[in-house]
């Protein structure tokens, strides 16, 4: 008899077993059900965050410097000793742009929260940002309709804006937005552009309802004391860190900080915000791991005792098949496809759950089942079951057959 052959009917013995007793399989699997839904669910969480996180992080270049007051990643301590630094003011960010020579663009912005009105119509909380004529550029923004604030908008704090597609839409859903008033808080401005659609942050936050302003007018009318961030896009990707020594040793002269005394400010880029991800995201992914395991852990001991009391009720069948030629390596076979059937049992019933389940956090957390998931989901059910039945299977295939007979 041939391997494939075996185990074809190795696979109608278990499953006539399994037939045979319905409710102590179902309930042994339950252990594996749990684990796998588990699995699957954290899986589905971490790919569904990964892609969000991705696809948010090219709104933050990769080739972008942002010197502001504080770094986008400290402890408590260093947040409160940050508190205490000076300003980065608008003639820093002069002074970067002027002196800078391996930057291709600098641009300066601060941002704020308003309202924004169109007659009886209200948008609260929206995402107010003063910006000048090179953030379009430094951004990486593109326009649906208009234009970007010029030069002479900035220099001459012209009351115009630029508005995000949700903004565009809510006020103006037939078009004609270019051209019409808005007001800001008590601010009446112009809209001279729209932005394309960019989506949602990761965390949530609608990048679409903002509203951009020129630097100048928002530090005149909207916030008097702004905290200002330069934001300096290098001209070659490979001189990421050349630029950023450069652009340390710039401020340094400029805000007059002593060879002696640390930074008062800090140059945050993209790597920063990946690493943090990365770390927080693997530490999730080890707790959910853990009780992963600890689930399949429970499940594959269930399995391995029901196998026993499988293996221990057909002590004659064993018998009976050894004595008419059935092989060691027949008999192991058999029972391994017994408890993997199980278990593979168990593991789609656990991605049965875990999809409906899946769709559900999606409404409150990017969440995807793709299917690799689904495979690794069942792979580690039928390794579980196949670890698990080893024992027994291994017990039942050692048997003497003489014995096996006379057992009662």
């Amino acid at each position: 008899m041939t391997l494939l052959s075996e185990f074809k009917e190795s696979v109608i013995i278990a499953w006539a077993a399994l037939r045979a007793n319905k409710l102590r399989a179902g309930l042994t699997t339950l252990g594996i059900v749990i684990g796998i839904v588990s699995v699957t669910l954290m899986g589905t969480a971490i790919t569904g965050l990964n892609a969000a996180f991705k696809k948010s992080l090219a709104g933050i270049s990769a080739d972008t410097l942002f010197i502001q007051r504080f770094s986008w990643m400290t402890g408590e301590t260093e947040w409160r000793l940050s508190r205490n630094r000076r300003e980065i003011t608008l003639q820093n960010a002069r002074d970067v742009e002027r002196l800078a020579t391996l930057a291709a663009a600098v641009a300066v912005e601060s941002q704020g929260n308003g309202t924004v009105s169109v007659g009886r119509k209200q948008a609260r909380g929206v995402w107010v940002e003063g910006n000048d004529e090179n953030s379009l550029l430094v951004r990486g923004l593109s326009l649906s309709s208009g234009r970007w604030l010029t030069e002479s908008d900035v220099q001459s704090g012209r009351p115009v804006c630029v508005l995000g597609s949700y903004l565009a839409e809510r006020f103006f859903p037939y078009g004609g937005a270019v051209g019409s008033k808005v007001k800001l808080n008590d601010m009446n401005l112009e809209v001279i552009g729209v932005m394309e659609k960019q989506g949602s942050f990761f965390t949530g936050f609608n990048l679409d309802n903002q509203i951009v302003l020129p630097i100048t007018r928002f530090t005149r009318d909207f916030s008097r004391w702004p905290d200002f961030t330069i934001q300096v896009k290098v001209r070659d990707l490979s001189q990421m860190e050349d630029a950023k020594e450069e652009l340390r040793g710039i401020m340094r002269k400029l805000r007059r900080v002593p060879p002696d005394k640390a930074d008062d400010f800090a140059i945050n880029q993209q790597d920063a915000l990946i690493n943090f991800f990365n770390a927080v995201g693997g530490s999730i992914a080890a707790v959910g791991l853990f009780i992963s395991g600890l689930s399949l852990f429970v499940g594959g001991i269930g399995i391995m005792n029901i196998m026993f009391v499988s293996v221990a009720e057909r002590t004659k069948e064993i018998g009976i098949r050894k004595a008419i030629g059935a092989k060691r390596r027949t008999i192991l076979v058999q029972f391994l496809v017994e408890a993997a059937t199980i278990t593979l049992g168990a593991g789609i019933l656990g991605l049965l759950i875990a999809w409906p389940l899946t769709l559900v956090v999606d409404k409150f957390l990017a969440a995807s089942m793709p299917w690799w998931l689904v495979g690794v989901a069942l792979v580690v059910s039928v390794l579980t079951g196949v670890v698990s039945g080893f024992l027994p299977a291994w017990r039942a295939a050692r048997m003497n057959p003489v014995d096996a007979l006379r057992a009662d």
